[in-house]
């Protein structure tokens, strides 16, 4: 009986192999099935969009004033904090697509589906991040839609991102006066 490269339950052996050449690809094997330079841009633009929220939160964070507002105060740094990993992580699988993470501060705004604030009034501070936040929500929705199953390490990570995103949403919408 001739043996064959596929096992039985229908692995693809020579695949599986050839996976060991390019070394250079990194964690690009021929097996993935994503636009690769689509998903890193879409990527850069999500990344840019993180570290425009980094921004609108840290200022918020160092702006805000009044009395009762320590909370809110602490819910924005909190925030700034889960947007950083978010643009960690984004700049981290840019890289592992073989890809470059977009970090010019000159394109942010073009870039980011979110946009900048600068509020002085409290509430308007927590409503422009929570539309902020809804913004990015769609976004990423939309982001792993695209993806669908061609790439399931990004979709699962902008998954866990929209799912962030998502909590900052109910948070700041506890914050509406």
């Amino acid at each position: 009986m001739e043996q064959t490269n596929n096992l039985a339950h229908g692995f693809d052996i020579e695949a599986i192999r050839r996976a060991a050449a390019n070394l250079d690809d990194g964690a690009v094997t021929e097996g993935y099935q994503a636009d690769r330079e689509a998903v890193i841009a879409m990527l850069n633009d999500a990344l840019a969009t993180e570290l425009l929220c980094v921004m609108r939160y840290k200022r918020h964070y160092y702006t805000v004033a009044g009395p009762n507002t320590g909370h809110i105060k602490a819910e924005f740094l909190e925030h700034a904090q889960q947007e950083q990993d978010h643009a960690d992580r984004i700049a981290e699988r840019i890289v592992q697509l073989n890809g470059s993470p977009n970090f010019n501060p000159s394109t942010f705004t073009a870039r980011s589906h979110a946009e900048y604030d600068e509020s002085d009034d409290v509430q308007a501070m927590v409503r422009a991040d929570l539309i902020a936040e809804r913004v990015a929500i769609e976004s990423y929705r939309q982001m792993i839609a695209a993806i669908g199953d061609k790439d399931p390490t990004t979709r699962n990570m902008l998954i866990d991102i929209m799912a962030m995103e998502e909590e900052h949403a109910d948070d700041l919408r506890d914050l509406m006066a």
